[in-house]
């Protein structure tokens, strides 16, 4: 077998002190330039390609490769060549295999001076010449990784009889280690590309799971209207129009219509019109250029950019000054807008839902609202109603936020008295739904027993018509309360039987139906 060590002399043995020192300041600019291919780039084989092409213009590399093992399928693959390799060639190895494979089990150089006397190799990637007179010397160094071999670098030159086969290793094993690192660094950064591409999805994923339509709680018929018209206007790119009292889930329908839609997978970007500053707005909506006012120190992207192929949800569009409804008028006609300070205009890819808890009607009589803006804006009207119009929700609702408050502060908490449902049904609801899940919140945070009671609810909700007691309540009232209760949510689980109840609150069936007739209870409608 042709295939030799590491030996010969030094390179001063045969050439020159100028010609050796030459060489040497040729193998450090190698080192920089291909340091520097490496680090200037973060696709791997890009910067293989660019080191390899390196080596055959400073050190006369006729063709060269990195190949790297794969983890999954065990097979060593070409991952970057240069020189007279098969463009586009798939070459795979199995370790071991060949004189690649070789470097790669041993972990060590190999070094062919003459590669047509060596007939382990497999010529997969080209044929390589066999004639004397176009003999090549073929170099192999391993790339290791944390004390593993997981890839090796070749090169062929040009056979000379007295070539220093010992410093050509060591110059080819420095580059091996610096493609180690490389590999090293692309690896972490796959890795951190793929965990956040799974968390991208599994978040996305959740958001959709969130706002299905499925999860808009509700089956009374003001609601059921809604969710055709949201199951109608959602695949399409129509602006939308939200119409409803303050905390009806304005904002949770906006969700379900973007997440709903073809535009799932892009931004979706609120603004509250209300909350930001009037002399802010336009700014924060359509971005700004560096320099454009004081205190711009650099290029600011806005809310219409930032939403680009996704929604923009402009809540509260009521409150936005008339000079902001002129340049969003221009936005919604011509699809393109001007950062602040700049004239050059961008396109706006965008589907706009707004939302209003104000009369717009009345606002466009008193000029408050450009009546130009509002026809833009009311292309389809989703008018959400206020809790006291979907009474029949009230308790669907009600469990809902009790299961997810009780999950979130620990609690085992099953289910909400009959007393405390009907203080729940007689509110009035000024703050709609965003007001019961804050009710029901704290009623969770109070309850230290299994079923949530009347006393748990908010003062607000303890009026004489929904609790039975007034404004001033005796200890002898709030003991008579509390064992009314009781009786009741004895009754509920036992469904109406009065003796099963009984034995639920520890006493004989004479007391608990004494205790029922004293309070007026219809035990028989709790029979199942």
């Amino acid at each position: 077998m042709a295939r030799t060590g590491i030996t010969g002399g030094t390179v001063a043995d045969w050439m020159g002190p100028a010609e050796a020192h030459a060489g040497e300041i040729r193998k450090l600019s190698t080192l920089l330039e291909a340091s520097q291919a490496l680090s200037t780039t973060l696709d791997l084989k890009e910067g293989l390609r660019r080191v390899l092409e390196i080596l055959g213009t400073h050190h006369g590399a006729i063709r060269s490769t990195v190949v790297l093992l794969d983890d999954e399928t065990g097979d060593v693959k070409i991952e970057a060549s240069a020189g007279a390799i098969t463009p586009g060639k798939r070459v795979r190895y199995r370790i071991g295999e060949g004189i690649t494979g070789e470097v790669l089990q041993t972990g060590k150089p190999i070094v062919v001076p003459r590669v047509s006397r060596e007939p382990r190799f497999l010529h997969r990637a080209a044929k390589r010449p066999e004639l004397a007179e176009q003999e090549l010397t073929y170099i192999s160094a391993p790339v290791a990784l944390d004390g593993r071999t997981v890839g090796a670098v070749a090169i062929d030159l040009q056979f000379k009889a007295d070539r220093d086969y010992h410093r050509t290793v060591k110059f080819l094993g420095v580059v091996g280690s610096m493609i180690a690192q490389a590999v090293k660094v692309h690896q972490l950064i796959e890795a951190e590309r793929q965990q956040l591409v799974d968390e991208n999805t599994q978040l996305r994923q959740e958001l959709k799971e969130r706002y299905d339509f499925s999860n808009l709680v509700g089956t009374s018929g003001p609601m059921r209207q809604v969710y055709e018209q949201i199951a109608q206007v959602a695949p399409t790119n129509t602006t939308v129009l939200l119409r409803g009292e303050s905390g009806t889930g304005k904002e949770l329908i906006a969700h379900a219509l973007h997440y709903n839609s073809s535009r799932a997978k892009r931004p979706f970007i609120k603004v509250s019109c209300a909350a930001l500053p009037q002399d802010l707005i336009e700014s924060e909506l359509f971005g700004y250029e560096k320099g454009a006012f004081t205190g711009a120190h650099a290029l600011k992207k806005g809310r219409f950019e930032l939403a680009e192929g996704g929604t923009l949800f402009l809540d509260e569009i009521g409150d936005l000054n008339l000079a902001t409804q002129v340049k969003l008028l221009r936005v919604l006609q011509e699809r393109e807008f001007e950062r602040l300070g700049s004239t050059e205009s961008i396109r706006a890819n965008i589907r706009l839902v707004a939302a209003s808890n104000k009369d717009l009607e009345k606002a466009i009589d008193a000029g408050e609202f450009r009546v130009d803006l509002y026809y833009r804006l009311n292309v389809f009207s989703i008018f959400v109603p206020p809790l006291r119009e979907r009474k029949s929700d009230i308790l669907l609702l009600a469990d809902h936020f009790l299961e997810k408050f009780a999950r979130e502060h620990g609690k085992k908490i099953k289910r909400i008295s009959t007393p405390a449902i009907d203080m729940l049904a007689s509110y009035h609801w000024p703050g709609n739904v965003r007001e019961l899940a804050n009710a029901i919140e704290r009623a969770v945070v109070l309850c230290d027993a299994q079923a949530l009671h009347a006393h748990h609810l908010p003062p607000t909700l303890q009026t004489a018509e929904a609790s039975g007691t007034g404004q001033t309540r005796t200890f002898r009232d709030s003991l008579e309360t509390f064992e009314k209760d009781a009786l009741l949510d004895a009754l509920k689980s036992a469904r109406g039987n009065r003796a099963k109840a009984a034995r639920l609150l520890s006493t004989t069936e004479r007391i608990f139906n004494y205790r029922v007739r004293k309070y007026g209870i219809d035990w028989k409608r709790f029979k199942s």
